[in-house]
């Protein structure tokens, strides 16, 4: 199953590990089995300390998990982890080795301040772009925490239980059967939801609140703008930082990319990768997997964040981007991953054949429109005004299409449910003001974004969006506080104005900084 090539890749990747991993698997006869079994002893092949071995124990599913120098860990996956989870895979060998990109130390003090015994278990999709990141999350929590469990699901091969728990969209976090989170979150957000549920203990030393470091640059944000801002901060020799939750931000859940100039097409994932590289080869300090709760705009600067730790600086950069804007309607957060989801690329398989609606009529709508068309039965896209906003090519293309319709003018009041799944929607029409229901088994909502900028109300200048107000410069109403991209009042939310416009804050910044020296 894994080819010549990646096998080489595998072992330098696993050239560093120095405690033995055993893949442990149960019998099953399932048909996968097989295909589950080349993959282990494949990657047994790569590395002198990773043996695999039999359980004895039967299952009906394919089943792994993994032990550590004869000690069992926390993770085990139910699953044969191709496609997009093949990379969890790898990276749960190497967290078990302590190698690989770990959470802070702050961070893992947290998850071990966790009220255990815990148990989770995700269930995700092969094709699913999102679920790695939960996925490893949840995965790296096991490790770290002696009393946590994780179970990685493949939910094709677990039908039976994809329909008892309501299931409809991946990834699902599920604890004693109840689903506690459905679709994309940040590693700080899915511990938050973990210490809600479960609650915290004294297990784990707190760690002391740290001072980390003077900055002459601090950016707030890991996406274009932020690794544009940073890029350029550290070309002019400033002591330079970048506090972002995952490097990359919003691209890393976009999918194909076509309107960069000069890079005919890239994907999200990729992009994020390279931009993360590229901040790397300049002296950079990156502080990821941290969020923000408050900024002191005295001078120096001075920057909280949630955990207690803190920093300085002269000068910021704000790029947080925005994040998915929701509803707000009646049934949304009721039915989410039961029928509401954010994520075509991902939740669409699960409505092969069946009928939904895209809520938005942008190029995100129009294009989730178009993806869905591909699987579904029927497509009903809702849009507020009174035409479409997308591009004129894609909505020609959505016109094409036999098995989509679009209702404009329309205000959608509530997602209608049955107590375990979404079966219609229900909007105003705003020319007659006549109320409407649509029979219908999913909602897939894309109707723009929202600005991560909670922490800096009363800080700086915001609109009522709130989005940040800067200037041609990127300079904000606070003297030393610089924004850039999606949070900004700068028009058309793309990936190359993000660029330049972070690029923009960097030199306006300098520029400051030399005037008043």
């Amino acid at each position: 199953m894994l080819d010549a090539e990646i096998k080489e890749q595998l072992k330098g990747v696993f050239g560093s590990l120095t405690k033995r991993v055993i893949l442990v698997f149960d019998e099953s006869p399932h048909s996968a089995q097989t295909e589950l079994l080349e993959m282990l002893h494949g990657l047994k092949e790569t590395s002198s300390l990773i043996e695999v071995r039999s359980s004895g124990q039967q299952r009906e599913q394919p089943c792994f998990y993994l032990e550590v120098d004869g000690k069992r860990t926390g993770v085990s996956f139910r699953a044969v982890p191709g496609g997009h989870e093949f990379t969890s895979l790898v990276l749960a060998i190497l967290n078990s080795n302590g190698l690989g990109k770990l959470p802070d130390q702050s961070t893992q003090d947290r998850v071990r301040r966790l009220k255990g015994p815990i148990s989770v278990k995700t269930y995700m999709s092969l094709s699913c772009e999102n679920c790695p990141d939960v996925v490893q999350a949840l995965n790296q929590m096991a490790l770290i925490h002696p009393q946590f469990s994780h179970e990685v699901v493949d939910g094709a091969l677990a039908d039976n239980e994809v329909e008892a728990l309501g299931i409809q969209g991946v990834p699902s976090v599920i604890v004693n059967e109840k689903m506690l989170h459905s679709g994309r979150i940040t590693l700080m957000d899915l511990i938050a939801k973990l210490e809600n549920h479960f609650g915290t203990s004294g297990t784990g030393q707190a760690k002391e609140p740290a001072h980390l470091g003077h900055f002459d640059v601090i950016v707030i944000g890991g996406g274009p703008a932020g690794a544009s801002a940073a890029i350029y901060s550290a070309r002019k020799g400033l002591k330079t930082g970048i506090l972002a939750e995952r490097m990359g931000g919003q691209v890393q859940d976009t999918k194909g990319i076509e309107n960069l100039i000069s890079v005919v097409y890239t994907e999200g994932p990729e992009l994020s990768a390279q931009l993360r590289k590229h901040v790397e080869t300049y002296d950079i300090s990156v502080f990821e997997q941290r969020r923000v709760s408050e900024i002191d705009a005295s001078s120096p600067k001075k920057i909280l964040l949630e955990g207690g730790d803190w920093m300085t600086t002269d000068a910021v950069i704000v790029s947080t981007g925005a994040k998915w804007r929701e509803l707000n309607v009646p049934g949304e957060k009721e039915y989410m991953g039961r029928g509401v989801a954010y994520c075509p690329h991902c939740d669409g398989p699960f409505y092969k054949g069946k009928k939904v609606a895209v809520i938005g009529g942008g190029n995100s709508g129009v294009e989730a429109a178009i993806d869905l068309a591909g699987i579904v039965a029927e497509v009903v896209l809702i849009e507020y005004a009174d035409a479409l906003r997308a591009d004129k090519v894609l909505v020609d293309k959505l016109m094409s299409l036999s098995n989509t319709s679009v209702v404009s003018s329309a205000k959608t009041t509530e997602i209608v449910g049955n107590g375990k799944k979404v079966v219609g929607l229900k909007y105003v029409d705003r020319k007659t003001e006549n109320e409407v229901q649509v029979d219908l088994d999913g909602v897939f909502i894309q109707i723009g974004l929202l600005p991560n900028t909670g922490f800096l109300k009363d800080v700086v200048e915001l609109t009522k969006l709130g989005e940040i107000v800067v200037d041609p410069k990127g300079r904000t109403s606070v003297k030393g506080i610089y924004a850039a991209g999606d949070a900004t009042t700068v028009p058309y939310k793309q990936i190359v104005i993000a660029m330049g416009e972070g690029a923009k804050a960097a030199l306006a910044a300098f520029e400051d900084r030399m005037y008043a020296h």
